[in-house]
């Protein structure tokens, strides 16, 4: 098949397109294989692109001969009007959209035809493998290990390459255990929050009403308890669907043969619930004539923010059952592809801290979602503007957008916690449904590969992480919070995402502004505190002068702190720099590499490189640590050094943290100091006798 067969008419002349919050565009039509494009006629380069995968569905109201009306109603909850003069053009344009936004054709989606206009500094393909993120969750000599089992994705098509299982079940004994469970999804781990309290996922057993068993089955779930320990099975159906599913060859695990676990259901809406659920409430929404009663009335009968609540319910539990009382868990509903991944993203996040992160977040949607084989391009391949007619309830659903919701609603109430900002988690409901990007491509790892994804086309990640585009998806409030957070799940606080249901009704500048606002309060705090460090070494450099003058004699407290330094300590000073490896830092002249200190961590599965310095020839120093979470070095403080340098060293302090700048000129001993707040200061004076 070839776009030209489907093209009926390529450009069109006097179109007018209404939009939100938008004047209306008075201009030319343009059809592509991809897109269709509007641009303005006039002076002012006014144009709107829109990718065909983004558009829902086309409601034609035709006006005779004159032409007519083209409703086209977005997967991003968008509605465009599009007028068009000519009844040949119109039913040409109609003709032609209708058909681009139902081709399915992997290798004809935007993606494979995309080509980034930047450089890419970092492959997003390659930044989240499974290897690396499950080396997080083993740890050498410990019970469990990273299984291969699944390399042709004949066990399991849904599951990733690797997965994590106990250590003593053997790859022959998954594959039986594969063909007990639901699609093949045998329990996996997810989560280690404490040494002996784990969060696994799979399928639902296949027990079938003749009361089917596998003892392989057992023998892995009975493997991963404590002695003398119990654990939750989480069966996000009620009991009674649960209990039916025997009849259709599913079930449950009866506590007969697995007498340690203690089975919970905790029921949300099965996913071709939610398809529905969503109609409504954007049927609401978008109905701007009705009352305060009515449009209450309408956003309770959607019954999408009790599906909110009830998610948030069971993810609450499940971090309960991990944190406080320390014990494992086995999440599933049906297949473990929907409800199943939401609780385990988001009882992560609540217990989390990394995963509050942008790095941390990235890594567990690529971890719990896309390698975990949420079918993406079967849910999202209709929406809510879909008539009931043309959506196939068992197939479609906006399952991500309600997990993206729950993560929107800690977010507002932990605002502080999370390294991402708002923007972040809309941009990822738009990306999820329509993209230039291959990252929610498929509907599994399996597909993926088979497509090529990771050869042709670029990641999302490598554009987010981009250092001109991340910016604008941090949280200027953001502290690092190690606790666990625990969100209130009360109806009244909870709030509509008026982000992404509102945000082609109401108009969201006041929103944008705010946060606008704290971003420049956010640098102006970084500015003041950069002006601080340069005023605290000028009175160190006024202080010095005193000293040498005779106006002071008295010793500054840091002098004599640095007079405690025992000389064993001392000894163990020496730097002894590995060769640079130009594609973890990368720096180019004027700056010259001065000294790197690499120490071992056994906490850590890599090398941490407490620092390196790099000087410029117009006395500037630059600070780059080794960041423990993303394993990429960065920036930490560039300050002035007014003084000619002769040698630059890392002193460690006590705790290997903060480490100290010894710089020495002349017939002086400067001690530059990083302070905890990331300000650099000159600690201390002493004469050079070396």
């Amino acid at each position: 098949m070839e776009f030209a067969d489907l093209i009926r008419i390529s450009r069109c002349e006097r179109v007018m397109l209404h939009r939100p919050h938008q004047p209306v565009l008075d201009g030319t039509l343009c059809i592509t294989g991809h897109h269709l494009i509007v641009s303005a006629h006039g002076d002012e380069p006014q144009e709107l692109w829109l990718l065909h995968s983004n558009v829902d569905c086309v409601e034609r109201r035709q006006q005779g001969m004159t032409g007519g009306t083209l409703w086209l109603k977005c997967k991003d909850l968008r509605i465009l009007q599009l007028d068009i003069i000519g009844a040949d053009q119109f039913n040409k344009v109609a003709n032609t959209l209708e058909d681009l936004i139902r081709v399915e054709v992997p290798q004809l989606q935007y993606p494979f035809f995309y080509r980034a206009m930047y450089p890419v500094m970092e492959d997003g393909w390659s930044t989240f493998l499974p290897e690396s993120e499950f080396s997080r969750l083993v740890q050498p000599g410990d019970d469990w290990r990273i299984s291969y089992v699944n390399k042709d994705y004949k066990v399991c098509a849904s599951y990733p390459s690797a997965v994590v299982v106990p250590r003593n079940i053997e790859d022959s004994e998954l594959a039986a255990i594969a063909s007990f469970r639901q699609s093949g999804r045998f329990p996996v781990l997810a989560y280690r929050h404490q040494a002996n309290a784990v969060l696994m996922r799979s399928g639902q057993p296949l027990i079938t009403a003749n009361g089917r068993r596998c003892k392989e089955d057992e023998r892995l779930l009975n493997s991963v308890l404590a002695r003398e320990k119990r654990g939750y099975i989480i069966d996000t159906r009620t009991q009674n669907l649960a209990q039916s599913a025997k009849l259709r060859g599913g079930g449950y695990e009866p506590e007969l043969h697995y007498p340690n676990w203690r089975r919970v259901h905790k029921p949300i809406d099965r996913h071709h619930v939610l398809l529905d659920s969503l109609t409504k409430l954007m049927d609401g929404v978008n109905d701007t004539s009705s009352g305060t009663d009515k449009w209450l009335s309408r956003l309770e009968g959607s019954n999408w923010m009790n599906n909110i609540k009830e998610t948030l319910n069971c993810a609450c539990l499940v971090a309960q059952c991990l944190d406080q009382e320390g014990a494992s868990v086995l999440v599933h509903d049906t297949e473990g592809l929907d409800s199943t991944l939401q609780v385990t993203s988001l009882a992560q996040i609540i217990l989390n801290p990394d995963c509050r992160t942008v790095r941390g977040f990235e890594a567990l949607i690529e971890r719990e979602w896309v390698q975990a084989g949420h079918p993406f391009a079967t849910r999202h391949a209709r929406s809510c503007y879909t008539t009931s007619t043309q959506r196939s309830p068992r197939a479609h659903s906006p399952t991500f957008l309600l997990f993206l919701d729950c993560v929107h609603q800690i977010h507002s109430q932990f605002s502080c916690s999370f390294e991402f900002a708002e923007s972040f988690l809309v941009m990822l409901f738009h990306h999820s449904y329509s993209s230039q990007f291959g990252t929610f491509l498929g509907n599994n790892d399996g597909e993926r590969r088979a497509l090529g994804c990771h050869e042709r086309t670029t990641s999302l990640w490598s554009y987010v992480n981009r250092p001109e585009m991340l910016p604008r998806y941090l949280n200027p409030m953001y502290e690092p919070n190690q606790r666990v957070i625990w969100p209130s799940v009360a109806p009244m606080s909870l709030q509509l995402w008026s982000a992404v249901y509102l945000a082609w009704v109401v108009e969201q500048g006041a929103v944008e502004a705010a946060w606008g606002v704290g971003r420049e309060l956010r640098e102006r705090d970084a500015s003041l505190r950069s002006k601080v460090a340069r005023l605290r070494r000028q009175l160190q450099d006024l202080e010095r002068e005193a000293l040498e003058a005779g106006i002071l004699s008295v010793p500054s407290p840091t002098e004599v702190e640095f007079a405690r330094l025992s000389v064993a300590k001392a000894r163990t000073m020496s730097v002894h720099p590995p060769p640079k490896r130009k594609e973890i830092y990368k720096y180019s002249a004027p700056w010259t590499l001065y000294s790197m200190n690499w120490s071992v961590r056994p906490d850590k599965r890599f090398r941490l490189a407490v620092g390196s310095f790099v000087e410029e020839y117009n006395n500037k120093v630059q600070i780059v640590q080794l960041d423990e979470d993303t394993s990429e070095f960065v920036v930490r403080s560039t300050f002035d050094h007014p003084y000619p340098t002769t040698k630059i060293m890392w002193i460690p302090d006590s705790k290997g943290i903060y480490p100290d700048l010894l710089a020495t000129s002349g017939d002086y001993l400067r001690v530059w100091q990083q302070g905890a707040d990331g300000d650099t200061r000159m600690a201390c004076l002493l004469n050079n006798v070396r």
